[in-house]
């Protein structure tokens, strides 16, 4: 299992991911879960990626095989992430390839009971489009993020969307939304052993085609014990202001 979020902002995307991959009690290793892929200028594409490790990883060398292919060969034909003209049509072509990789791989691992199911959040632009925030499903579709839902996850998601839901918001700083979905990936942590560091993260402003900050931080990284003992800190303050009970007034005089 593993937890990673794309956030979609005005300014630009936020794109973040834990490392940890679970085969087991006795199998913990780490993996990182976020690619970059820049094939021309003019565009740029963040890829996290969650499920079956064996799918995932052999997905991007699909994806790196195609823009191999394309570059040797120059076919107008090809489809790859150079060829493609909008957002959507790259999180189509990754669906396919998903589900290409899936159906090669899933008789034998249902067999040994396992899945090949794989799940990816692609974030990017092409220049002359607007940035974009897309969720591609282990069956090939796709969703986009909107103004109304900002945020997408795949993995572990339920322990990390409080904060999103209640802090988030589309006009936040690159930065202070970075924050926030560190404290998510943070909070997942602690309650979920199968999500862990090294954290990765990577902003994106819009209109620059190209990520302007990338960060990973390993366990013993001062910052997120900063982060986990501010934010518990502020929670306690914040259990302590909420209304009190009807018999936990003071009685008059």
């Amino acid at each position: 299992m593993t937890y990673c979020i794309g956030y979609w902002l005005e300014k630009g995307l936020v794109m973040a991911s834990d490392s940890r991959t679970n085969a087991g009690v006795d199998y913990i290793s780490s993996y990182s879960k976020m690619y970059a892929f820049q094939p021309a200028s003019d565009r740029l594409f963040v890829l996290l990626a969650a499920g079956n490790l064996a799918t995932t990883q052999a997905v991007i060398s699909w994806i790196r095989r195609d823009l191999d292919r394309a570059a040797e060969t120059s076919a107008p034909e090809a489809r790859d992430l150079r060829s493609c003209d909008y957002l959507f049509e790259a999180a189509a072509y990754i669906g396919r390839v998903s589900v290409a990789v899936q159906q090669e791989y899933a008789p034998a691992l249902q067999q040994a009971g396992a899945s090949a199911g794989a799940s990816f959040i692609l974030g990017g632009q092409i220049a002359g489009e607007p940035h974009g925030l897309y969720m591609v499903y282990p069956q090939g579709n796709a969703i986009m993020a909107t103004r109304e839902t900002p945020y997408l996850q795949i993995g572990e998601t339920k322990y990390g969307k409080p904060p999103l839901d209640n802090v988030g918001n589309t006009n936040l700083s690159l930065e202070d939304a970075a924050r926030l979905c560190l404290i998510s990936e943070v909070l997942t942590q602690r309650s979920n052993l199968t999500v862990g560091p090294p954290f990765e993260l990577a902003m994106i402003p819009a209109d620059a085609l190209a990520i302007s900050h990338q960060l990973r931080l390993e366990a013993e990284a001062p910052e997120l014990a900063t982060m986990i003992e501010t934010w518990s800190e502020a929670q306690r303050e914040a259990l302590y202001r909420l209304p009190h009970f009807p018999w936990e007034q003071s009685p008059p005089g």
